[in-house]
């Protein structure tokens, strides 16, 4: 143990090769030691003998390396809006913003994550290339590439990475960029602990990946395709990995509960519970029809006490639009168990001004909770909402967003009813998620919006510079596009193909497409 910090791997403290990386995390380094993507690509390149790497964050102020040391520098991004957080650690190390005014002193830099896989394209001034897809093994490929032809010019390296499958290179890929998908042949874990991880300590395991419900506007549903599994056996012995460490172990995926032995997994941890080890264990949110007393007795006998129950959409009308197969009966007994097997309450998940939802929908999501508290008046329900934000590459990518002043509406409604309820609610700003869909769906012309938006601040007023550059944000935000439409980030090969998502989008809309219509007026 080192500075409150521990490794899980064999790690070289003293490395005899100068060829040097940065892996930089666009947030603070408490954020860093929580995600386990991250962490992961650290540990594999850190686990090169000819490699030297340091992890850095928005937040780290002293460097091991200098600039001018430092070869490679690669991005995690996984949030539209990271990008700022991106331009401020280049300046902060006086690195040009754009990449064509690096010469060759200054670090080739590169981002992968799925910010960038699903759409590259506002970003293709800033980066040097990109990682579409699964980047744990295809990081350290880069890596290697890259420190093979250290010597030769940064047009070379990039020609050299431009004809690697999963690498995209702006100017000199080709037409197709495949994304990479991995086998989850490994249990990836935290590798490396530490008391200064937002979750303190917490060893997280991946124990699958990808959804197979594919709601029509999850990016993580439609970019991780096809859904993949690890192994039962593998993840029991990485849990055991972990608690020769620490006794706090959170269970990571998009659908764990898929997991074909997720109630084994929750009945191993029962057992240990129940013989005495004290374990504490996280899960991230769960679906109601997925719930059932095994998993909700282990949470409750390792100490949770509440959990996150995603719903999407109020009306089962809404919820079979965007291709959320989940009826009222399926949310109702799903509270139930959550009752009689010993949690204290439930923190739902929401989406507003997803497409054709209209006051009807909020006015049965009212109706539901209303019913859930008039059967449990102890039970704690609360509730988190965001607004729909179209993503590239999923069946949604063609709808535009409701208008900004009928979603406040919207909003200001649902506070009402809610406390007259009594209920608590979050709602993320709905103004910034009008500027994340710009980035969402945006394209090159954005470089110098993107610029300023960072230049004046990262404020919203700063943001409203868009039409001094020439910018119609309205059409990247709001706008419905056409199915027969160019689009920035057609030229990403992923599964599914783009037809499969047109007919996903005509098969869910087909009936209210016109209501979306009348949502823009």
């Amino acid at each position: 143990m080192k500075n409150n910090t521990v490794y899980l791997y064999d790690k070289v403290p003293h490395k005899k090769t100068d060829y040097k990386i940065w892996m930089a995390f666009p947030g603070p380094e408490s954020f860093a030691l929580s995600s386990l993507g991250f962490l992961w690509m650290y540990k594999s390149i850190d686990e090169s003998p000819d490699i030297n790497i340091e992890a850095i964050y928005q937040d780290t102020k002293n460097t091991r390396f200098s600039t001018k040391s430092v070869s490679l520098m690669g991005f995690s991004f996984s949030f539209d809006m990271d990008i700022f957080s991106i331009l401020g650690m280049l300046e902060q190390r006086k690195i040009p913003l754009k990449s064509k005014d690096r010469s060759n002193n200054y670090p080739i830099i590169f981002a992968g994550g799925p910010v960038v896989t699903a759409n590259p394209k506002p970003y293709d001034a800033f980066f040097d290339f990109f990682i579409i897809g699964d980047g744990e093994d295809l990081n350290l490929i880069v890596a290697q590439i890259c420190k093979e032809n250290k010597d030769k010019p940064k047009s070379v390296i990039l020609k050299i990475l431009s004809e690697q499958d999963g690498i995209y290179v702006p100017g000199l890929s080709s037409k197709k960029v495949n994304k990479i998908t991995k086998a989850l042949d490994e249990c990836i874990y935290t590798p490396i602990l530490s008391d200064k991880s937002f979750f303190k300590n917490t060893f997280i395991v991946e124990i699958e990946r990808g959804c197979s419900n594919c709601c029509a506007f999850c990016l993580a549903s439609y970019l991780n395709l096809p859904v993949r599994y690890v192994p039962y056996e593998k993840i029991i012995a990485t849990i055991e990995h972990g608690l020769n460490y620490t006794n706090k172990i959170a269970l990571l995926g998009a659908q764990i509960t898929a997991h074909p032995q997720f109630k084994d997994i929750c009945t191993y941890l029962y057992n240990k519970i129940q013989a005495g080890e004290k374990i504490s264990v996280s899960i991230s949110s769960m679906r109601a029809d997925a719930f059932c007393a095994e998993v909700v007795k282990m949470l409750v006998a390792a100490g949770q006490k509440n959990i996150t129950l995603a719903i999407e959409a109020g009306s089962e009308r809404l919820r079979k639009v965007i291709n959320k197969n989940l009826n009222t009966k399926q949310i109702f007994d799903a509270v139930d168990i959550a009752v009689e097997n010993g949690l204290k309450g439930l923190k739902l998940y929401g989406m507003l001004g997803l497409p054709t939802e209209s006051y009807t929908d909020l006015n049965e999501l009212l109706s539901l909770v209303k019913e859930i508290k008039q059967k449990y008046k102890n039970f704690e329900i609360s509730f988190s909402f965001s607004s729909f934000v179209p993503k590239a590459n999923t069946p949604f990518q063609w709808c535009g967003r409701e208008n900004t002043k009928s979603l406040e509406k919207k909003v200001q409604y649902l506070k009402k009813e809610f406390h007259k309820l009594g209920i608590k609610a979050q709602f993320s700003s709905i103004k910034w998620d009008y500027y994340q869909a710009v980035l969402s769906r945006g394209d090159e012309k954005l470089t110098d919006f993107i610029i300023d938006g960072y230049r004046n601040g990262i404020s919203l007023g700063s943001f409203k510079s868009a039409a001094n550059n020439n910018i119609n944000s309205d059409f990247y935000a709001t706008e419905n596009y056409e199915f027969d439409m160019p689009l920035p980030w057609d030229f990403i090969n992923t599964r599914p193909e783009k037809k499969f998502l047109i007919s996903e989008n005509k098969r869910l809309l087909s009936k209210n497409r016109s209501i979306i219509r009348i949502n823009k007026t």
